[in-house]
């Protein structure tokens, strides 16, 4: 029983993994706008082509209450408090298509619009710039003014879907990378923050055992933190292949990772190349201690003030501030404990698989 419970956090670990694919897998993607496409643009008419993603344009609408209430469409005028104009029509061709059209007033007070549509099973969609009209304001007011409307939210439909990952435009399904991506560097961030602090401890001046325990846990810490390194790598080029249409781009967040593993290979490297115990101990110690000082300013601080693609690094949001929602979140946390707890796994049977390698060895020599 005593053993059981010692080894339980091992077991959670894996049923959070269990559970994180589990979600990754069979969790469907929420409605959303991928585009939309100016069909006819002429003096007072306006014709878009939209194209949507997992929505349900085509859908039959089963509750009384939204059957009663249309699908709508509204051009917006650029800035928080901008004005709308409501489509005049909405033509369905598929659950994923609609042709809209609308009647522009001669005054258009800004360039930059955006495109709203509400629909009884998607609720309210979102899609920035669709289209730059050159601003044209009159000195009187025009009967075309008329076409101006205000949207009472007591008048539009609200999401009907179930359980969903959110939308957003490029990153699209890839967006389930974000629980194995992330959380494989914060693993490693844990496992080489183990090393190092095993590694400034191995200096100490007291018990020659200790130390040489303390130097054998450094090593491992480093070689599984390695493996999450170049796992992060990897699935940071095959995302970067899908949203930036590329294996690799000239970022401060990539270069850095880059540079950090092969710091930490250059570790590996060391420690192999020197023979003498007592002298690899402390060369290793001390380089790793600069090893884990580059990490912390490659990939924390010096993306914080360059420009960067990756969220929440040169001035770019976060995904915790526009679209971590409560079912990212209840994949993404457990993702990131069901990780770090496996990497620690990793360590300790690394950990325990050297210092068998070393009694063989001594154990020969003898």
């Amino acid at each position: 029983m005593k053993s059981l419970l010692k080894h339980s956090w091992k077991f959670i670990g894996i049923l959070l993994l269990a559970y994180v694919f589990s979600m990754i897998i069979l969790v469907p993607m929420g409605p959303g706008l991928e585009g939309a496409e100016v069909v006819l643009k002429e003096d007072g008419e306006l014709v878009l082509k939209v194209d949507g993603f997992a929505t349900h344009f085509a859908a039959d609408v089963t509750d009384e209450a939204d059957a009663n209430k249309p699908t709508r469409a509204f051009l917006k005028e650029f800035g928080s408090e901008g004005r709308f104009i409501e489509a005049k029509s909405i033509t369905i061709q598929s659950s994923q298509a609609l042709v809209i059209k609308w009647n522009l007033p001669d005054t258009l007070p800004v360039k930059s619009w955006g495109l709203v549509i509400n629909t009884p099973i998607d609720g309210t969609l979102w899609i920035p710039n669709v289209l730059f009209h050159e601003p044209v304001i009159h000195a009187e007011p025009s009967s075309s003014s008329l076409l101006w409307t205000d949207i009472n939210n007591e008048d539009l439909h609200e999401q009907q879907l179930s359980f969903h990952f959110p939308y957003q435009p490029r990153i699209v399904e890839s967006i389930r990378n974000l629980m194995l991506h992330v959380p494989m560097w914060f693993t490693m961030f844990l496992l080489m923050g183990i090393g190092v602090y095993n590694s400034i401890t191995s200096l100490a001046r007291y018990g020659g055992q200790n130390q040489l325990r303390k130097d054998i846990r450094a090593e491992a810490a480093v070689k599984v933190g390695l493996l999450f390194g170049i796992l992060g790598l990897i699935t940071g080029s095959l995302w970067a292949r899908f949203t930036w249409g590329a294996w690799w781009v000239d970022d401060p967040q990539l270069n850095g990772a880059m540079v950090t593993v092969l710091v930490y290979l250059g570790y590996m490297t060391l420690r192999a190349t020197i023979k003498d115990d007592e002298l690899r101990k402390k060369m290793s110690a001390v380089y790793n201690i600069f090893a884990f000082v580059i990490l912390i300013v490659l990939l924390m601080i010096l993306p914080k003030y360059t420009e960067s693609l990756h969220p929440g690094k040169g001035g770019n949001p976060a995904f915790s501030k526009y679209d971590l929602d409560s079912a990212l979140r209840l994949a993404f946390y457990p993702a990131v404990i069901g990780w770090m707890l496996l990497g620690t796994w990793m360590y300790l049977l690394s950990v325990r698989l050297e210092r068998v390698r070393r009694k063989i060895r001594t154990k020969l020599e003898y």
